[in-house]
């Protein structure tokens, strides 16, 4: 299922694409990375489930770093051994799911999680 001749990205083009389309990701040792903020326990199962599924259904598969409060996520092709456009894509696919605010939206019929502290799980950018 592997693709041997996917381009493997090099680090300034790898700079240069997170600073365009995922300014919030960065690239270190070998990865790109995301730190998600979450209000607890709740918060990180929901972002970790989330990534789990997103991941599975493009059988791609990140490490994750997990803790009360957050959630780091690590994309590498470990067969392209490098970072190539199926780490982008995930990363904007996750990017997209975790960080939806539906409220925020002008032509939405939902009024998103409330501001109350009680109800929050994540800590949007």
């Amino acid at each position: 299922m592997s693709n041997s001749s996917e381009k493997v990205y090099s680090e300034q083009e790898i700079a240069d694409k997170l600073a365009a389309e995922l300014p919030s990701w960065f690239y270190e040792k070998g990865w790109i990375r995301r730190k998600y903020k979450t209000s607890g326990w709740k918060g990180t199962m929901m972002v970790v489930n989330t990534v789990g599924h997103l991941s599975e259904a493009a059988w791609h598969h990140p490490d994750l770093s997990v803790s009360y409060a957050f959630v780091i996520v690590k994309l590498t092709t470990h067969s392209a051994k490098g970072i190539t456009d199926k780490d982008f894509e995930l990363a904007k696919k996750i990017e997209q799911v975790v960080q939806w605010q539906p409220a925020s939206e002008a032509d939405s019929p939902f009024e998103g999680t409330p501001s109350d502290p009680r109800f929050k799980y994540i800590k949007y950018d």
